[in-house]
C-alpha cells in the first residue's frame, strides 16, 4: 500500500504579504501550491491536505464586524467553518486543475476536539487577519477589546486562543475516503474548534495551529510523513544573522535543544518544529519535511545529510531509520 503524507499549507501560502486577498490572487496561489501536491501523488503518495486560515478569518471577523448592522454576526468557530468551506473549495478546484482526471479530490469538513481547559484560554497567542501599524492596533486593541500583538517584525495583529488539538472527530471518514484513494482536503484553519459539554460537542472560539492539527490527523492516520509548507527553503540556525546556517538533517532530541535555547520564535519556525517533534516522536521511521512548495519531494527522498539543495527533515531521536525512510 503506498505510504500517506500529510501535507499543512499555511493560510499565508494563499494570501502573500502585500497581497488584498481577492479570490483571484488566493486561486493563483493555490494554483502554485497545487502542482507540488500533485508531483507527491504522482511519486506514489497517498496525501491529505490540511490548511490554515489565520488571514482570512480574521479579514472575515472584521466583515462580519462592518455588517453587524444589518446582519448578526456569527462566533469565531462558524467563521472558522466558513473558512474551511471556502479555502478547501479554492484547493480542491486548485488540485483539479494540477492533477488533471488522474487524482480524484475531496473536501471535507472537520471538527477538532479540544479541551475547555486548555490554558491557552487564557492566553491568547494565535495571529490572524491583517497587519496593523502599531497606532491602528491600539485603537482596535482599545474600541473593539481585542488582544493585539506584535509579529515577527512585519506590524501588529490580532491573536486569539489556540488550544492543542486532541483529536478528529470525522477521523473514520477521512480515512475511508484516504483508502478509496481520494485526495482529502480537511482541517481546514486547523479544524473547527469544539469541546465536550455534557453528552454533545459544542463549537469552541479559537483558531487553532494548523501545524499542530497537521500532526495530530498524521499521527492518527499513522502516516508515514508530515510535511509542512513555508516560504523558506529550509530551517535556519540564527535567522537573520551573520553566523546563519541551514538544516537540512535533524533528529528530534537536536530540535528540542533548538526550541528550548530560542533558536525557532513561537511567531515563525517555533509551531513548525514543535509540530514536526510532535509527530516523530510518537511512532518509529516517521519523518518530517519543513520547506517550500518546489523542494517538499526531493526532500522526502534525500538520504545525504550533506545536500544543502533540499529542505529539512527531522526525524526521531533513537534512531536515524526515520531519515533513511
Amino acid at each position: 500500500m503506498a505510504r500517506t503524507v500529510v501535507v499543512a499549507v499555511g493560510g499565508n501560502a494563499l494570501l502573500a504579504p502585500g497581497e488584498q486577498g481577492t479570490y483571484e490572487q488566493q486561486r493563483a496561489n493555490a494554483a502554485a501550491m497545487a502542482v507540488s501536491i500533485c508531483a507527491l501523488l504522482d511519486a506514489g503518495w497517498r496525501v491529505v491536505v490540511v490548511h490554515g486560515n489565520g488571514p482570512q478569518v480574521g479579514n472575515l471577523a472584521i466583515q462580519q464586524e462592518m455588517g453587524r448592522g444589518e446582519v448578526p454576526e456569527m462566533p469565531l468557530f462558524s467563521l472558522g467553518a466558513m473558512t474551511e468551506g471556502q479555502l478547501g473549495s479554492l484547493i480542491a478546484i486548485a488540485l483539479y486543475g494540477a492533477c488533471g482526471r488522474r487524482h480524484r479530490i475531496a473536501a471535507l469538513l472537520s471538527h477538532v476536539i479540544v479541551d475547555l481547559d486548555d490554558p491557552a484560554f487564557e492566553l491568547p497567542t494565535k495571529p490572524i487577519g491583517p497587519f496593523f501599524s502599531e497606532d491602528a492596533a491600539t485603537r482596535l486593541a482599545e474600541t473593539r477589546g481585542w488582544d493585539i500583538t506584535e509579529d515577527s517584525g512585519r506590524g501588529f495583529r490580532r491573536v486569539v486562543a489556540s488550544p492543542v488539538p486532541k483529536g478528529f472527530v470525522e477521523i473514520e471518514a477521512i480515512r475511508c475516503l484516504l483508502d478509496a484513494g481520494h485526495v482529502v482536503v480537511t482541517g481546514g484553519g486547523g479544524g473547527i474548534p469544539v469541546g465536550r459539554r455534557g453528552d454533545v460537542w459544542d463549537g469552541v472560539d479559537a483558531v487553532i495551529d494548523k501545524d499542530y492539527a497537521a500532526a495530530e490527523l498524521a499521527h492518527q492516520l499513522q502516516a508515514a510523513a508530515l510535511v509542512l509548507i513555508t516560504g523558506v527553503d529550509a530551517v535556519q540556525l540564527d535567522f537573520g544573522k551573520q553566523t546563519q546556517r541551514r538544516l537540512t538533517w535533524m533528529d528530534s532530541e537536536e530540535a528540542e535543544r533548538h526550541l528550548t535555547a530560542g533558536q525557532f520564535p513561537a511567531g515563525s519556525m517555533g509551531p513548525k518544529v514543535s509540530a514536526a517533534v510532535r509527530f516523530v516522536e510518537r511512532g518509529s521511521g516517521r519523518v518530517a519535511v519543513i520547506s517550500t512548495p518546489e523542494l517538499v519531494v526531493d526532500t522526502l527522498g534525500n538520504t545525504d545529510p550533506a545536500n544543502e539543495s533540499v529542505g529539512t527533515r527531522i526525524f526521531h531521536g533513537d534512531s536515524r531509520q526515520g531519515a533513511l525512510a
